[in-house]
Protein backbone atom coordinates (compact mmCIF):
# COMPACT_ATOMS: atom_id res chain seq x y z
CA UNK A 1 0.00 0.00 0.00
CA UNK A 2 1.52 3.30 -1.02
CA UNK A 3 1.19 6.54 0.93
CA UNK A 4 -1.66 7.85 -1.21
CA UNK A 5 -3.80 4.78 -0.60
CA UNK A 6 -3.12 4.90 3.13
CA UNK A 7 -3.94 8.61 3.27
CA UNK A 8 -7.05 8.11 1.14
CA UNK A 9 -8.38 5.34 3.38
CA UNK A 10 -7.75 7.49 6.46
CA UNK A 11 -9.53 10.52 4.97
CA UNK A 12 -12.56 8.56 3.82
CA UNK A 13 -13.26 7.28 7.33
CA UNK A 14 -13.70 3.95 9.07
CA UNK A 15 -16.85 3.01 7.15
CA UNK A 16 -15.07 3.29 3.79
CA UNK A 17 -12.08 1.37 5.15
CA UNK A 18 -14.38 -1.40 6.41
CA UNK A 19 -16.20 -1.52 3.07
CA UNK A 20 -12.84 -1.78 1.28
CA UNK A 21 -12.08 -4.74 3.56
CA UNK A 22 -15.29 -6.47 2.41
CA UNK A 23 -17.81 -5.54 5.11
CA UNK A 24 -21.33 -5.06 3.72
CA UNK A 25 -23.29 -2.44 5.65
CA UNK A 26 -26.25 -2.41 3.29
CA UNK A 27 -28.22 0.77 2.68
CA UNK A 28 -29.61 3.14 5.29
CA UNK A 29 -32.85 1.77 6.68
CA UNK A 30 -32.33 -1.80 5.52
CA UNK A 31 -32.26 -3.11 9.11
CA UNK A 32 -35.57 -1.35 9.74
CA UNK A 33 -37.22 -2.88 6.68
CA UNK A 34 -37.51 0.45 4.84
CA UNK A 35 -37.01 0.90 1.10
CA UNK A 36 -33.67 2.18 -0.20
CA UNK A 37 -35.13 5.10 -2.19
CA UNK A 38 -38.37 6.96 -2.66
CA UNK A 39 -41.33 7.35 -0.30
CA UNK A 40 -40.86 5.61 3.03
CA UNK A 41 -37.07 5.59 2.82
CA UNK A 42 -34.83 7.12 5.51
CA UNK A 43 -34.64 10.90 5.25
CA UNK A 44 -31.22 12.24 4.31
CA UNK A 45 -29.31 14.46 6.78
CA UNK A 46 -29.47 17.54 4.52
CA UNK A 47 -33.26 17.48 4.41
CA UNK A 48 -33.51 16.93 8.15
CA UNK A 49 -31.16 19.81 8.92
CA UNK A 50 -33.02 22.05 6.45
CA UNK A 51 -36.33 21.22 8.11
CA UNK A 52 -34.88 21.99 11.54
CA UNK A 53 -33.53 25.32 10.27
CA UNK A 54 -36.98 26.28 8.95
CA UNK A 55 -38.64 25.28 12.23
CA UNK A 56 -36.06 27.19 14.29
CA UNK A 57 -36.44 30.30 12.12
CA UNK A 58 -40.21 30.11 12.49
CA UNK A 59 -39.91 29.78 16.28
CA UNK A 60 -37.46 32.71 16.44
CA UNK A 61 -39.84 34.83 14.37
CA UNK A 62 -42.75 34.02 16.67
CA UNK A 63 -40.68 34.73 19.80
CA UNK A 64 -39.31 37.96 18.34
CA UNK A 65 -42.64 39.25 17.07
CA UNK A 66 -45.07 38.15 19.75
CA UNK A 67 -43.26 37.62 23.02
CA UNK A 68 -40.10 39.72 23.43
CA UNK A 69 -39.17 43.35 22.77
CA UNK A 70 -36.31 43.15 20.29
CA UNK A 71 -33.79 40.39 19.88
CA UNK A 72 -32.02 39.34 23.08
CA UNK A 73 -31.29 36.22 25.15
CA UNK A 74 -34.95 35.91 26.11
CA UNK A 75 -35.85 35.61 22.42
CA UNK A 76 -33.70 32.50 22.05
CA UNK A 77 -35.06 30.99 25.24
CA UNK A 78 -38.66 31.59 24.20
CA UNK A 79 -37.88 30.21 20.74
CA UNK A 80 -36.68 26.99 22.36
CA UNK A 81 -39.92 26.71 24.37
CA UNK A 82 -41.92 27.36 21.19
CA UNK A 83 -39.86 24.74 19.31
CA UNK A 84 -40.69 22.17 21.99
CA UNK A 85 -44.40 23.00 21.81
CA UNK A 86 -44.41 23.09 18.00
CA UNK A 87 -42.62 19.77 17.75
CA UNK A 88 -44.75 18.06 20.40
CA UNK A 89 -48.06 19.28 18.97
CA UNK A 90 -47.40 18.87 15.25
CA UNK A 91 -45.41 15.62 15.32
CA UNK A 92 -47.91 14.17 17.81
CA UNK A 93 -50.93 15.00 15.66
CA UNK A 94 -49.77 15.29 12.04
CA UNK A 95 -46.46 13.44 12.06
CA UNK A 96 -44.46 16.43 10.85
CA UNK A 97 -43.51 20.00 11.70
CA UNK A 98 -43.90 22.82 9.17
CA UNK A 99 -40.23 22.47 8.22
CA UNK A 100 -40.50 18.71 7.78
CA UNK A 101 -43.60 19.16 5.62
CA UNK A 102 -41.78 21.71 3.47
CA UNK A 103 -38.91 19.26 2.94
CA UNK A 104 -41.19 16.25 2.40
CA UNK A 105 -40.47 14.40 5.64
CA UNK A 106 -42.58 12.60 8.23
CA UNK A 107 -41.83 11.16 11.67
CA UNK A 108 -43.25 7.68 12.19
CA UNK A 109 -42.79 4.91 14.74
CA UNK A 110 -40.26 2.26 13.79
CA UNK A 111 -43.05 -0.33 13.89
CA UNK A 112 -45.23 1.90 11.72
CA UNK A 113 -47.95 4.37 12.52
CA UNK A 114 -47.82 7.38 14.83
CA UNK A 115 -45.73 7.90 17.90
CA UNK A 116 -47.45 7.80 21.27
CA UNK A 117 -47.75 10.93 23.42
CA UNK A 118 -44.87 10.05 25.76
CA UNK A 119 -42.57 9.19 22.87
CA UNK A 120 -43.39 12.47 21.13
CA UNK A 121 -42.67 14.44 24.32
CA UNK A 122 -39.37 12.58 24.82
CA UNK A 123 -38.35 13.15 21.20
CA UNK A 124 -39.25 16.85 21.37
CA UNK A 125 -37.26 17.33 24.58
CA UNK A 126 -34.22 15.59 23.08
CA UNK A 127 -34.43 17.74 19.94
CA UNK A 128 -34.34 20.82 22.15
CA UNK A 129 -31.18 19.51 23.86
CA UNK A 130 -29.57 19.38 20.36
CA UNK A 131 -26.73 16.95 21.19
CA UNK A 132 -28.82 13.75 20.81
CA UNK A 133 -29.98 14.96 17.40
CA UNK A 134 -26.37 15.39 16.25
CA UNK A 135 -25.25 11.83 17.07
CA UNK A 136 -26.36 9.38 14.36
CA UNK A 137 -26.35 5.61 14.00
CA UNK A 138 -25.49 3.73 10.82
CA UNK A 139 -29.04 4.16 9.53
CA UNK A 140 -28.75 7.94 9.89
CA UNK A 141 -31.14 8.15 12.84
CA UNK A 142 -30.27 10.54 15.64
CA UNK A 143 -30.27 9.44 19.25
CA UNK A 144 -33.50 11.40 19.75
CA UNK A 145 -35.17 9.13 17.19
CA UNK A 146 -33.60 5.95 18.57
CA UNK A 147 -34.61 6.68 22.17
CA UNK A 148 -38.18 7.53 21.16
CA UNK A 149 -38.55 4.63 18.72
CA UNK A 150 -39.04 6.96 15.75
CA UNK A 151 -37.67 7.24 12.25
CA UNK A 152 -37.85 10.17 9.83
CA UNK A 153 -38.91 9.05 6.37
CA UNK A 154 -39.51 10.71 3.04
CA UNK A 155 -43.09 11.37 1.94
Amino acid sequence: MDNRQALGSWLSGPRAAAEDAGVDFGYRGQQLGLPEDGPGSIARPGRRLGALAVDWALCLLIAYGLITDGYNQATGNWALVILFALSALTVGTLGFTPGKRLFGLRVVAVRGGRLGVLRVLLRSALVCLAIPALIWDRDGRGLHDRFSGAVQVRL
